[in-house]
């Protein structure tokens, strides 16, 4: 198992703390050359020495807000110019705010990080990706899902905005974009899968906490899972040799799951896909 990940390159946004960082320590120790992507140049170096130290025999560290997408742009061409192949994909990054907040593009900043910046990104490597194939693309959704719904008459929070509702049609938006992004991918050497961590223990939305959120998490923090173990599920789907060709699957618990009904809408995952490229100013 050491050596499983040997010779591949993984790239894990969100990557200098909590489950990307464990994801990058994890695939590290068995091997990868690791990237890990970070706001702060400091905390973002702190990370790239523990996954060092658990095995990796190199580890980039590309600095970006992939809220914007100027930066998601620029990070695309940084990793493709510092690294000659990618194996595995890992869309780790993201948040959840309790209030409405615009990003420097004018986009709602839940829906902008938590799905539209793994949008833009996969397509801005999927070449090399298909060059290093086999390849996967794995993306970290949430079984928020299950309660999600694309609002397509306002995405963006504007008409009305809740906190709660803005993070469950992302990581829906997460899921659709994973079984979309197959279909379209086929049998082109590269698959795409999204998964759910479990309840996790980390710094997630403390940026923004929505009151109920201050009074539950210490309560249920000891029954959290640790950040390694929350990474399980995403190291899993990055790594298994008998996932390989496996593609447009949702996993949990590192088995396949059946995601929410509303996830398997094909006629909405292409609208919503349309509605992204849009928003991504992709032709």
């Amino acid at each position: 198992m050491t050596a499983i990940m040997a010779g591949r390159t993984v790239l894990v946004t969100g990557g200098t703390s909590g489950i990307g960082l464990a994801t990058a320590v994890g695939l590290g120790a068995m091997g990868a050359r690791v990237a890990i992507t970070g706001r702060d140049r400091a905390r973002s170096e702190l990370a790239a020495d523990e996954i060092r130290a658990a095995g990796s025999p190199s580890v980039d560290v590309f600095l970006a807000d992939l809220s914007h997408q100027a930066e998601v742009r620029r990070l695309a061409d940084d990793a493709l110019a510092a690294l000659p192949r990618i194996d595995v994909l890992v869309n780790n990054v993201g948040g959840y705010w309790n209030h409405r907040h615009v990003t420097a593009d004018g986009l709602e900043r839940t829906f902008a990080l938590n799905h539209l910046a793994p949008f833009l990104l996969t397509h801005l490597l999927l070449e090399r990706l298909k060059e290093s194939s086999p390849a996967r693309v794995v993306t970290v959704s949430s079984n928020a899902q299950a309660m999600g719904r694309i609002d397509f008459d306002d995405l963006q929070g504007e008409q009305s905005y809740s906190g709660a509702r803005a993070y469950n049609q992302s990581k829906l938006a997460n899921v659709m974009f994973t079984y979309e992004l197959a279909r379209r991918l086929g049998t082109d050497g590269v698959t795409a899968n999204a998964l759910h961590p479990g309840v996790v223990s980390t710094s997630f939305g403390a940026e923004d906490p929505a009151g109920l959120q201050r009074l539950l998490v210490p309560l249920i923090r000891p029954f959290m899972k640790s950040p390694s173990q929350g990474a399980a599920t995403s190291i899993h789907v990055a790594s298994a040799p008998d996932l390989e060709g496996v593609t447009g699957r949702f996993f949990a618990r590192s088995r396949a799951r059946r995601s929410s009904k509303r996830s398997y809408d094909v006629e909405a995952a292409g609208r919503l896909w349309r509605a992204s490229e849009n928003l991504v100013g992709m032709p």
